[in-house]
């Protein structure tokens, strides 16, 4: 019987020998494999020890198993070693590792989670105490984080508010009678109709009247007083009393003739809104027969927020749109600031005086205002997205350089145009970051969670060791 033994050794990186041997026996061939532990080079320190089973468990120095087996050395040259120690990356000392899913987990030493993602090192200095956030150019890269200088600047704020048109009080007119009176004729007059001042309206017969006019051309064609003003003042102003037009007075003392009915005429130019006389019809003393408006001066009454209210002011120029006539704008200035807030929709009424020459804005109209508040000053300003607003505290984050990003707390003003004033919290020339910031916001909450875990582990290890407790 011959038998051959031929050895075949293969020394692997990881620490192991792997040995075969082949046996003849009676033709038949026959392998065995073994495994053995290579003997550890002499010059050469291990980084640390892992499973040798492969399980994602590593160990800072020598260890056995479960099953009494010796964790296996890795070396700063062992290119299969998965995964890499980052001490040979870094010369910065690593304070933990993290969970890649960003779970508040912790290990001093290099893991895997479930999933088999490996722990991302915390190197000392990215966690510092000097209230910035840290990130690595990589990072900042993939986020796509901006940054702007803070400069001063006017910008134009625009105070929005929906209103109606309405009419000028002050431009409204009524025609009634102060004395009994019989509409004899009337003009072709109807609602809707536009007058000019002095326009025939109406014909009136008034025994009152009547009475009066004799009164006052009896007195001034006396031959003993007639040439006497003082003695027929009584009389006219009688007449002025019952609103005669001094149209007709003055056509009475030049023609010495007593008309038996009044021409009533339009007292301005306008629209005449209500018609109540009808021909034929007794008016009784304060019957409105006309109201007539002047519409080439209006007002719009828009409503501004509570909010809005210490930006406005009267004198500010107003842009009204009409929802009427989309494309056209009309031109005004605040005239009132009403001293009223309407509890129901906390709003504050406004009046802006528009001219209305082409009659185009009717009462009761529809209309949009923009008030602007710009201040020709400039002020500090910012984007508005370079606020993080948690709705009590408004902050940005103040870019350092090399990575480093300061949450900073600052006093806000007014806002438009897409930015913001900035009163207080930051210099003018100061770059804060306009883009991406809230994903820097929850970096710097992540660390400052994972380095309260980190810190809370020691402080547990001594407690146990405090008290006679091993694990």
């Amino acid at each position: 019987m011959k038998t051959l033994r031929l050895l075949t050794t293969l020394a692997l990186g990881s620490g192991l020998a792997l040995g075969a041997y082949w046996f003849s026996n009676e033709g038949r061939w026959s392998v065995h494999a073994e495994v053995t532990p290579a003997a550890a080079p002499a010059d050469r320190t291990p980084l640390y020890y892992r499973d040798p089973s492969g399980a994602p468990l590593w160990s800072a120095g020598p260890k056995k198993d479960d099953r009494g087996r010796d964790y296996l050395p890795v070396y700063d040259d062992d290119k299969a070693a998965e995964p890499k120690p980052p001490q040979a990356a870094s010369s910065r000392k690593i304070l933990y590792y993290r969970n890649p899913m960003g779970l508040p987990d912790t290990s001093p030493v290099p893991k895997k989670d479930p999933m088999g993602m490996n722990y991302i090192p915390v190197y000392e200095g990215d966690d510092a105490d000097d209230g910035t956030v840290k990130l690595s150019p990589g990072k900042i890269q993939r986020s796509g984080v901006k940054s702007e200088p803070v400069a001063r600047r006017s910008f134009q704020v625009l105070v929005k508010a929906p209103g109606t048109i309405q009419l000028d009080e002050r431009r409204v007119s009524v025609i009634a009678m102060r004395a009994e009176s019989f509409v004899q004729k009337i003009a072709d007059v109807t609602t809707g109709s536009r007058v000019k001042a002095g326009q025939p309206l109406m014909e009136i017969y008034s025994s009152a009247v009547a009475s009066a006019a004799a009164d006052y051309l009896a007195t001034i064609t006396s031959k003993t007083v007639g040439g006497v003003e003082i003695y027929g003042r009584g009389s006219r102003q009688r007449l002025i009393n019952l609103d005669v037009p001094e149209r007709v007075i003055a056509e009475m003392e030049k023609t010495h003739v007593a008309p038996v009915t009044i021409h009533w005429s339009a007292p301005r130019d306008g629209i005449v809104l209500e018609r109540n006389a009808i021909e034929g019809m007794r008016a009784n003393p304060g019957d409105v027969l006309f109201r007539i408006a002047d519409t080439s001066l209006v007002w719009a009454l828009v409503d501004v927020a509570e909010r809005d209210l210490g930006n406005i002011a009267v004198g500010q120029s107003v842009a009204v749109r009409a929802r009427s006539f989309p494309g056209r704008s009309f031109t005004g200035k605040i005239a009132v600031i009403y001293p009223q807030v309407n509890r129901e929709t906390r709003t504050v009424r406004v009046r802006i005086e528009l001219a209305n020459l082409d009659a185009m804005l009717l009462p009761d109209m529809y209309v949009d205002a923009d008030v602007d508040t710009a201040d020709s000053a400039p002020v500090l300003a910012i984007q508005d997205s370079a606020v993080l607003d948690t709705g009590t505290r408004q902050a940005v984050l103040v870019d350092k350089g090399d990575g480093r990003f300061e949450p900073r707390e600052v006093k806000l003003g007014r806002r438009g145009g897409g930015f913001i004033e900035v009163r207080d919290g930051l210099a003018e020339g100061e770059a804060v970051v306009t883009s991406a910031n809230f994903l820097i916001d929850a970096e710097s909450n992540l660390k400052a969670a994972l380095k309260g875990f980190a810190e809370a582990a020691p402080q547990a290890s001594d407690a146990g060791h405090a008290t006679g407790e091993h694990k």
